[in-house]
């Protein structure tokens, strides 16, 4: 990265590191590293960063939340801490473009997997931790990651919002939703894209990287324009919670129409 390109990532993450070597270090995937022997791979900062992510979340929903008690707290750990969640918090933050990889696996579209991008960044939580210790560790985790941990604490079954939706829309329009899918990119790096249809009307668009999540993501900004055409908003909603399952929520009366399932 050069220095603006840099300054840019951290002010995203909400760290600016000290220690730039542990920054590059968490960055370099393990490709990167096959044709940089001398450089060091991510893989024991994402050892660490898995951890400090669980220990920050876990401390957090424990003294935030003293009604849930203990599978009500690990869902909520749960539904924050997989690799689907890390992986939309990556992109979200642009982390993608950052990273150290191999010729091939960039090629190959490296910096859209999954896999990938999650255990980036725990290398990058971990290097935040060991450059500034919990305190810096805690605010860029919950910076990143707060909003997600209350959705998912609000209530039960708040990450599945085609369910939700399902519900409302019987209520009010006596219909059940339809979902317009297509699919856009190579195959190793496929993006779908859904709009959810009330009425013959789109309520709702969202994208992921499987049919599951664009739809849930789809779902999700529909659920929310509705529940606040109510006046109360969705945001204080009992049971509402983010998608588990790595989706981007679009915004609402967009998105394009094919595929209905």
């Amino acid at each position: 990265m050069t220095p603006e390109e840099r300054a840019r990532f951290e002010s995203r993450l909400g760290w600016t590191f000290r220690d730039e070597p542990g920054l590059a270090q968490a960055l370099a995937h393990r490709s990167w590293c096959a044709e940089n022997p001398d450089d060091a791979s991510n893989e024991r900062l994402e050892f660490l960063g898995d951890a400090v992510l669980g220990v920050i979340v876990t401390d957090y929903v424990f003294l935030t939340y003293p009604m849930l008690q203990e599978g009500q707290l690990a869902k909520v750990r749960a539904s924050v801490v997989n690799a689907e969640v890390l992986a939309e918090v990556a992109a979200s933050i642009a982390l993608g473009p950052c990273l150290r990889l191999g010729k091939g696996e960039d090629a190959s579209g490296g910096r859209e997997k999954t896999s990938i991008l999650a255990d980036a960044m725990e290398a990058v939580i971990a290097a935040v931790y060991l450059d500034g210790g919990m305190d810096a560790a805690r605010d860029v985790v919950m910076g990143l990651f707060g909003e997600r941990i209350a959705e998912a604490a609000s209530g039960p079954g708040g990450d599945d919002y085609k369910t939700r939706l399902q519900e409302l829309a019987a209520q009010r329009f006596e219909k059940l939703p339809r979902y317009h899918v297509h699919d856009e990119g190579p195959d190793h790096a496929k993006r779908f894209y859904a709009t959810v249809m009330l009425g013959g009307v789109p309520h709702g668009s969202g994208e992921g990287g499987s049919k599951k999540q664009a739809e849930q993501a789809a779902a999700r900004a529909a659920w929310r324009e509705l529940s606040a055409q109510d006046g109360g908003g969705a945001d204080g909603e009992p049971g509402e919670g983010l998608p588990n399952d790595g989706s981007t929520a679009g915004s609402a009366m967009g998105g394009t129409n094919a595929g209905a399932t």
